[in-house]
């Protein structure tokens, strides 16, 4: 899994990139009049905020407990990348549409668009480092499934989200570049402000699967299934289990899960037997799945005489 170093990396990295091409691309439109550099430059500057407000959400994130979270405020980051996606949304892909529908009613006349051609060279430049970064970041984290696959299971929106953004951002670049190549070569400035349509709607539709993921992150989610097989084969496996009912998990975070076992010991074990089978799997499941951090086991030890004996051993650190 990834840890919150990690993903800071790939968040610095795109909140500088994003930083530095927003004032570019805001000189390219002043000198030219460009909508689609208009949007852009909203766009990028947008990413720069997203990018502090993830790194307040991971810091939030690390909190300790209290009496009003005993479970921590991992939870935190989830809140605060619905908070980007939301932005993202309204304030992304609010002003491009209204940038490429302004632009479509009064079109700018068509200038030199060198600054333009510059400004996005070095952008596509400097995204394409911050994506590779990121990218990268991910990888490592892989689970050995599709790219897609992987994306949404992740736990992990400070990773994912910067992944999106900067492929939004690329994809834009290369619409702001098509716009105002078009535009000249066709001698039609209309063609601009259709570019910054386009890019509302890639913003939009980036925001729109970003607010789900995080919906769900926020409402609750169990840990991978292959995570809750490798749960239940350990406790099936441990000589002291009759019979266990599927472990319950959720994220409070990237990396910090909760699990909950209901498992029935073995008949005629004594009290001492089920809290030792109780601090054995505990330990199993702890090395090899150092994530999750609380558990709660529900033993039932079985009574000679076939009548279920209910010994409640809730257990958790």
């Amino acid at each position: 899994m990834a840890n919150a170093n990690s993903s800071k990396v790939a968040i610095y990295a795109a909140i500088g990139a994003n930083l530095l091409i927003a004032i570019a691309k805001f000189v390219a439109a002043a000198f030219t009049g460009s909508s689609a550099m208009i949007s852009e430059g909203i766009h990028s500057l947008v990413d720069t905020g997203n990018g502090l407000l993830l790194l307040l959400g991971i810091r939030k994130s690390k909190k300790l407990p209290d009496a009003n979270h005993p479970f921590g405020h991992g939870k935190e980051l989830y809140f605060w990348s619905l908070i980007v996606a939301i932005l993202i949304f309204s304030i992304g892909g609010g002003m491009s549409f209204y940038e490429g529908i302004a632009h479509i009613r009064n079109p700018n006349p068509l200038t030199d668009p060198t600054w333009n051609y510059v400004v996005l060279g070095l952008a596509m430049v400097f995204e394409s480092i911050a994506l590779y970064l990121a990218l990268k970041n991910f990888n490592a984290t892989r689970a050995g499934r599709s790219f897609w696959k992987d994306i949404r299971g992740s736990k992990d929106p400070a990773n994912f989200a910067v992944i999106f953004e900067d492929t939004a951002a690329l994809l834009g670049l290369m619409i702001a570049g098509l716009g105002v190549f078009l535009g000249h070569q066709l001698n039609n400035p209309y063609l601009d402000g259709v570019a910054s349509l386009l890019i509302g709607v890639i913003l939009s539709g980036i925001a729109i699967f970003l607010a789900y993921e995080s919906k769900g992150l926020l409402i609750g989610e169990g840990a991978d299934p292959k995570v809750l097989e490798s749960i239940e084969r350990l406790v099936n496996a441990d000589a002291a289990i009759q019979a266990a009912r599927p472990p319950l998990t959720m994220h409070f975070g990237p990396n910090e899960v909760f699990l909950a076992l209901d498992v029935n010991f073995r008949k005629g074990i004594s009290a001492i037997e089920v809290e030792q089978g109780v601090e054995r799997i505990e330990k199993m499941i702890r090395a090899k799945h150092p994530d999750i951090k609380r558990i709660f086991i529900e033993a039932r030890a079985l009574s000679t005489d076939k009548e279920s004996s209910r010994e409640e051993v809730l257990k958790g650190v």
